[in-house]
This record gives structure tokens, sequence and C-alpha cells, in this order.
């Protein structure tokens, strides 16, 4: 029962927020959860909302696990993912005929292009100790033109069917394809910490990577694998942008997720110092993300100072998220618990004494009655 209550406690946050705004755009008009079938798909704000988010709630899951382990962030997601998605496309296109199975095998190149890059990563922070921003800052700083050249120096294009189901719809299925795919994925995520102690050994490693080292964790090998985990994961969300836009643009192909993802995480009340962890809260930090911009869309701000507003909406949450403030408002709610407490400690004394009292007059009117008095 502790563990659900705390537990909850870190989702709190997150859950009021994205409460909060569903309240803001209900106000602005009541249809907001209306959905229509056009062409047999679901279209409206909330499937819009999830097929936004796709490539964001899977990059926050992999920097869960790198913030979790290595007390730091991967500022190089948005990157990795244009390298990949690069490496996917150039892949497909030297396939000749495009099938599911060369979309398969184009893919399954991307995903070792990922790993290849979060073992890079992995290896500058776990083996030579270079703080996690830092070392990542290389692969932010070169990695578009490392794309633009896979790319040939072009931005080529998906004239496919196959890949425009993938980044759309599936005839015959009214779900869009990216939300299917972000769905499996988180699925895939849960059963793999289910399944393993990596959840146990991230946060150990996160928490007091002497004492995981003394019980036996090599803290090494788990931020090496905890990267390249994210690696996939820029993989995945790659895949999907690309599928979706239909074309590689190596400029802006996620351009400035990672801020986004960084932020998810810690919307979900997650401590960006490392240590324990809620993937559960990283997904609904990251729709929530996705739910403020189109907030700010509906409310017809411009797009030219939506991220002004976006700023300072986050800069209020993370205040309020912020350990001096949850400490005060614990402080708070403990003083007014331990006033509570004493109101009603008084008030029952309070009870018992006139009980007593009442008790003590009936037995001295007992003993002045006649038959007592002849006793």
């Amino acid at each position: 029962m502790v563990k659900a209550k705390a537990h909850g406690s870190h989702l709190f946050l997150p859950l009021s927020v994205l409460a909060l705004l569903i309240v803001i755009n209900l106000i602005k008009g009541a249809d907001y959860f209306s959905m229509s079938l056009i062409n047999g798909a679901l279209y409206g704000n909330i499937p819009n909302i999830l097929f936004g988010a796709s490539e964001l709630v899977i990059l926050a899951v992999g920097m869960t696990l790198v913030t979790a382990s290595s007390r730091g962030q991967d500022i190089s997601v948005g990157v990795a993912a244009a390298i990949t998605s690069a490496v996917f496309v150039r892949v497909l296109q030297n396939t000749g005929d495009i099938t599911w199975l060369t979309i398969a095998a184009s893919f399954l190149a991307s995903c070792v292009v990922g790993i290849v890059i979060g073992a890079f990563n992995g290896s500058l922070v776990s083996i030579f100790r270079v703080q996690p921003m830092v070392a990542t800052l290389i692969l932010f700083t070169a990695g578009r033109s490392i794309a633009f050249m896979i790319d040939g120096k072009l931005s080529p294009v998906l004239a496919n069917d196959l890949t425009g189901q993938i980044g759309g719809v599936i005839p015959g299925v009214p779900i869009q394809t990216p939300i299917i795919l972000t769905v499996l994925f988180i699925a895939f995520i849960a059963v793999l910490l289910k399944t393993t102690n990596l959840k146990l050994y991230s946060e150990s490693v996160g928490i007091n990577e002497k004492a995981a080292r003394l019980n036996g964790i090599d803290p090494t090998k788990i931020k090496f694998l905890t990267y390249m985990i994210l690696g996939v994961c820029s993989a995945v969300a790659g895949f999907i942008a690309v599928t979706k836009a239909g074309r590689h643009d190596s400029v802006n192909l996620l351009k400035f997720v990672e801020m986004d993802a960084i932020l998810a995480v810690a919307i979900g009340g997650n401590a960006l110092s490392g240590g324990k962890f809620s993937i559960a809260g990283s997904i609904i930090g990251a729709y929530t993300i996705e739910v403020l911009s189109r907030t700010l869309l509906r409310l017809e701000v411009g797009t030219e100072t939506i991220k002004a507003f976006k700023a300072v909406f986050i800069i209020i949450l993370m205040v309020v998220a912020s350990p001096v403030v949850r400490e005060s408002a614990t402080k708070t709610l403990r003083w007014v618990q331990a006033k509570s407490n004493r109101g009603i400690v008084l008030e029952t004394g309070a009870s018992d004494a006139a009980a007593v009292s009442r008790a003590d007059a009936t037995e001295v009117s007992r003993a002045d009655t006649p038959a007592e008095k002849e006793l």
C-alpha cells in the first residue's frame, strides 16, 4: 500500500498538468474529445496527440533509463535519429524493389547503427567517465553533417505506398500506424523491465554507484547498456519520423527533440540526478508536452511566440516540481495534519472529561438517596 502511494505521488504532477490542459481545451470547445472516421481511420484531437507524440514518447523512455543510471542526459538523441533514419533511407533505396522484407531489413540496419551510436556515447560516459552532456555534445555538434553526407547531400524522398502506410494508415486499420508502433514499443519495454533486473540495476547504479559495485553490479556495463538501448530508441523514433514526413531532411528531422525528451523525464516526476525512475511518468510527460503545444495552437497563439509561452509554462511547472517547493508543501501539509490531529485529541479529551464529570455527578447523587444514607 505504501509503495502504491509513493508510485502514485510521482504521477500526481504530470497527471494534474495534463488534466488542467484538458480542462482548458474543454472550456475552449466542448467538442474536444470528438472523433471522426475519415478514409477508414480515426481523426480528432486525441488521435492527433497520440500520433504527434509518438517519437517523443519513445525517446523519453530511453532518456529515462540513461538519466537513471548515468545521472545525466543525452543531448544527441535527435541527431542520432537523423543519422539512423538516413541509413534506413539509403539502405532501402539501394535494395531496389521496396517490399515489407526490404523495409524490415533497412530498419534493422538503422537499429544496428543506433546501437553503435549508443555504444560510442556509452563508452565515453561509462569507461572514460566523461560527463554525459559533454560526451553527447560531440555527436550533437557533428551528427547532422554526418546524416547529410549519408543522404548524398540531398533530401531523398520516400515515394512509396508501404512506407506511407507505416507513417500514416494501413488500409483496414482505423488507428494510425505510428500510434500502434508506439504502443508495441512501450509493451516491449514493459516486458523487458518486468522480466529482467534492468530497472533494479539502473536505479542502484544511479543512487549509489559504489554500493552497487559492492553488491556485484557492474556500473560500467549498466550505463553502457542503457545508452545502447537509447540508441535503439533513437532508431525507432527516426524510422517513424521519416516515414511520417515521406522524405529525409537531415537538418530539421526531430530538431531540438532532445530538449523535449529531457523535459518529459522531468515532468514525469523523475529526478534528473538519477536513481529511481518511472517510465509511466515519462510517457505521460511526453504526451503532456504534445498537449501543451497543441493547446497553445488552439488558443491561437502565434507560431512565432508559442515557444515563449511554452517556456513560461515550463518554468512555472519546474518551480512547482522543484525539491524546495515540494519540501515546503510537505511541511505545510504535516503542520495542517498535526493541527487537525491535535484538535481532535483536545475535543476527544474534553468529551472524555465531560463524561467522567457526569459519571461522578451520578455517583454523588446516588450517594445522597435515603436508602444509601441508611446503609
